[in-house]
């Protein structure tokens, strides 16, 4: 007699079917994925080969720009004596070529940018402070590159970055030019704000620096915004999430040191209308906002080995005259949070529509494509690499000579 199966269990061929079929499909997965994998071989394997050739010519660009500019520099010495301010502007130059090469390596690779806002080329020749919003370490070679065409703006410029910079490749260069490196954290913010006015009253209008730029959040977006939404819900300030709330310390000594007062002791400074402005001293700040899409932001080494896909990194501006800024601390901070609240509406429109919001008087938004000349690149580089094979034969010769 033959079993019957009770109504509802499956008869065993059919079991043995249902069982086999996990595994069956699980070969026919790893298959597929074999496949993809296969296809993406050669395109990985070119991925692969560009970063590596991309960070040796890097390795070789560093091993003559910055040698060579270190070599001009103490080569200049006796002009810096006899006169300090060609001798200044001269270094600002090759500082300039210095960052446009860094510069070089994002555009090669597709890492354009896009402009927005107010026309900041209009107040290249004035003293401004810049407040950027900081999300990674590619918003500092975002700001070398679309600062290029600004004039002498990057020649004049100096940078407050955290002290780990000074460890890089090109921590030597900005200590030569003058850029301060600030140590994060509660313990050393006293005394790191006190050691950054004697390093303005030293160094910014003694070097002819004109621009400064500063990352009021201080630090990246990732490690902060935590402890700004913890600092905002217990101060009753706005929830924010693209940005985080900006400390002040920095911004106030920047602003009591190079602000050039009237004689009522009133900030004296530019208007956005009178660019024909006099006065001395810090004129205007530029609110500057970065945004990458899909809020990725860009890091160091994506910017040197090239492996992220082009990119067009969006940068919005928006200029205020110093005389509009208020100095006291209560007033100052309130300013600044206003500031970085606007920057997290400009950043979730950003996000939501792929654009920045028009312009307070303009009835659609215009961006500006930024642009590198290939040519000067081709010069600036080639004199980088032509000065590092003279001053090696330099020392070379002197080295036989001597031993």
């Amino acid at each position: 007699m033959t079993a019957t199966p009770r109504r509802g269990t499956p008869a065993p061929a059919v079991r043995r079917r249902l069982q086999s079929a996990p595994a069956e499909k699980d070969r026919t997965d790893s298959k597929v994925r074999m496949a993809v994998t296969l296809e993406e071989a050669p395109w990985l394997g070119w991925i692969l080969l560009k970063a590596l050739m991309r960070f040796a010519f890097m390795v070789a660009n560093n091993l003559v720009a910055i040698p060579s500019y270190i070599c001009y520099v103490i080569i200049l010495q006796p002009l810096r004596v006899l006169d300090s301010k060609r001798f200044w502007y001269i270094e600002g130059v090759m500082y300039k070529w210095l960052l446009g090469m860094v510069a070089s390596w994002g555009w090669y690779a597709g890492y354009t940018v896009m402009e927005w806002g107010e026309d900041i080329k209009a107040i290249s020749r004035d003293e401004a402070m810049m407040l950027v919003n900081h999300q990674a370490t590619g918003d500092v070679c975002t700001l070398m590159m679309c600062l290029q065409d600004k004039g002498l703006v990057v020649a004049e410029m100096m940078w407050l970055m955290d002290h780990i910079f000074k460890y890089t490749n090109f921590g030597i260069v900005s200590l030569l030019h003058g850029d301060f490196f600030i140590r994060q954290g509660r313990s050393y913010r006293d005394q790191q704000l006190l050691l950054l006015k004697k390093h303005l009253e030293n160094y910014y209008r003694s070097r002819g620096r004109k621009w400064i730029v500063l990352f009021p959040e201080g630090g990246f977006l990732r490690k902060r915004r935590e402890t700004s939404q913890a600092f905002a819900k217990k101060n009753n300030l706005p929830f924010l999430t693209h940005v985080t709330l900006p400390r002040c310390g920095a911004t106030k000594i920047i602003l009591n040191t190079l602000v050039a007062r009237q004689e009522n002791g009133s900030p004296a400074g530019g208007d956005a209308k009178e660019l024909g402005s006099k006065s001395k001293g810090l004129q205007w700040i530029i609110d500057t906002t970065i945004a990458y899409p899909k809020a990725e932001p860009i890091d160091i080494q994506t910017w040197i080995l090239g492996y992220r896909k082009p990119t067009v990194t969006h940068v919005h501006y928006r200029i205020f005259p110093i005389k509009d800024v208020p100095l006291e601390t209560d007033d100052l901070t309130n300013w600044l949070y206003q500031r970085f609240i606007e920057k997290e509406d400009l950043l979730s429109q950003y996000y939501e529509t792929g654009a920045f919001p028009p312009s307070k008087g303009q009835k659609a938004a215009v961006s500006r494509e930024m642009r590198l000349s290939n040519m000067w690149i081709f010069l600036i580089q080639s004199f980088a690499f032509l000065s590092g094979y003279m001053w090696y034969n330099i020392i070379q010769y002197f080295y036989h000579y001597l031993f």
